[in-house]
């Protein structure tokens, strides 16, 4: 679709984009009370997924959120049983036979939560304190995924249209604070009815309430424990020690060799294949207000440490590690025993980047395991389950309207960010073989999982309005896509 580009065209487009603008806005303030308060009837259902004692809950929670999705407007509302907790389903087709297909991810369980936890109110009573709403849930999930319903309606509003410019699909998990144990098996048993272009994914954040920005992508994860077994049992470390092999001792020097003395992880094959950052990358990390003593508090922590060659932001990003989760053998009582053990365990994790095929680690880490290990120490290693990387393209047309959905809504520059973290958003991304974009509005001071969790309502309700600007601009620039 071409753009006028005489000024007299610009200034027309400039006019309706403010008129649209105004007119969102307008929409989203005359439903704004009607939007808490539906919000807050569902944060009052305490659908903690790790509890069975909230089963019941969980399942409500669902039933009432496929039940506020029909009354928004989808045509399509389903509850999708798993072995665990059900997830909610709903479509709303646009009608038009070149509109992309945008799928919505979010989920609808939440943290446990009591009150001797340290809330200052009771956690599952939504309570306003200024600008700020508090209740477990709010901004982790519930919030991020209710702000799509008015959304899609102002959506409608300033459009005139009867169905959304895209294809939009919604799919809301019910076990990802439990570790989303059944979602894969989900996405592959439903893969036909969830295919999309392009997912979007709200459940995540912004690096500040004054710098708004958008993540790009978030590191995967592998995961293992390793039992190393020398004698049979405990024995006398006076009669026998320095004549067998310890295997206490063999897991601290398998420790000791997972890094090289520039801190990079010296797992032979490690760091096959990974997407390097690009020149432009390093400098959209470095525009971000990164207060590193600030971080350091937060971190608990007293200096920084990682790889050579790379910003903090960088190593929490776009480089994968190896951490010693846990690490134990022999005796840990009071006083001493004087004894070579018979086992010792380690738990070992590695985040990885694009680029980094779990599969390819895991068998990389076994093979370099056993090579550590000397004669007479045996062995078990057993990974979890993984969780691959995604990232998204700079230049993606999908993730460019995003980026221009929010700079309407904040009127500010959209910066760029990536997550530390791992999360089922690469499922989506592996199974559909679509892009995965990330649209939050939380700010770290949120306390997601934490006591007196909260959302700031003035960025919800900018949640709001980037997707009602978002479809539109999805739907055109997916068409001029090359």
């Amino acid at each position: 679709m071409s753009k006028p580009v005489d000024n007299a065209g610009n200034a027309a487009n400039a006019d309706t984009a403010d008129s649209d603008v105004s007119t969102v806005r307008a929409y989203i303030e005359n439903h704004r009370e009607a939007f808490l308060d539906d919000l807050a009837a569902w944060l009052r259902i305490p659908s903690v997924s790790a509890q069975p004692a909230h089963a019941p809950d969980v399942r409500r929670s669902a039933d009432w959120l496929a039940a506020q999705l029909a009354e928004t407007g989808f045509p399509t509302t389903e509850v999708w049983e798993t072995p665990g907790a059900p997830a909610v389903f709903a479509e709303w087709p646009s009608g038009d036979p070149k509109a992309p297909t945008v799928l919505v991810y979010g989920h609808h369980d939440v943290q446990p939560a009591a009150r001797e936890d340290g809330w200052v109110t009771e956690p599952f009573e939504p309570v306003v304190v200024g600008n700020r709403l508090h209740a477990r849930g709010a901004a982790d999930d519930k919030g991020q995924v209710f702000f799509h319903t008015l959304g899609v309606r102002a959506h409608l509003a300033v459009t005139g249209r009867t169905a959304p410019a895209v294809n939009l699909k919604l799919l809301i998990e019910g076990e990802e604070e439990s570790g989303s144990p059944n979602f894969r098996a989900l996405v592959e048993a439903r893969k036909q009815r969830l295919a999309a272009d392009a997912v979007i994914v709200s459940d995540t954040g912004m690096w500040s309430e004054d710098t708004p920005t958008v993540c790009t992508g978030m590191r995967g994860l592998a995961d293992c424990e390793i039992e190393l077994r020398g004698p049979d049992q405990d024995i006398h470390s006076g009669s026998f020690g320095g004549a067998v092999p310890n295997p206490a001792t063999a897991a601290a020097r398998l420790v000791a060799a997972l890094h090289d003395e520039h801190a990079r992880v010296a797992v032979p094959g490690f760091y096959d294949g990974i997407l390097e950052l690009t020149d432009r990358e390093r400098e959209l990390f470095a525009e971000l207000p990164f207060d590193e003593a600030q971080w350091l508090r937060t971190a608990k922590s007293h200096a920084t440490y990682g790889e050579a060659g790379h910003s903090t932001l960088e190593r929490i990003w776009a480089r994968p590690t190896a951490e010693v989760n846990g690490i134990g053998g022999g005796y840990q009582g009071p006083g001493g025993k004087t004894i070579v053990p018979s086992s010792a365990l380690l738990k070992l994790s590695f985040r990885l980047v694009a680029g980094q095929d779990p599969d390819h680690i895991e068998k990389a880490v076994t093979a370099w395991v056993a090579e550590q290990l000397p004669a007479g120490i045996g062995h078990t290693i057993t990974f979890g389950a993984a969780t691959r990387p995604c990232l998204t393209p700079l230049d993606h047309p999908a993730l460019q309207s995003v980026v221009r959905a929010m700079g309407r809504a904040f009127e500010e520059k959209i910066r760029f960010t990536r997550e530390g973290g791992s999360g089922p958003a690469a499922d989506l991304q592996d199974v559909l073989e679509a892009p995965v974009l990330f649209l939050g509005i939380s700010v770290p001071s949120d306390g997601w999982h934490a006591p007196n969790e909260k959302v700031e309502l003035d960025l919800l309700m900018k949640g709001v309005e980037t997707t009602a600007y978002l479809w539109g601009d999805l739907a055109e620039s997916w068409t001029d896509a090359p």
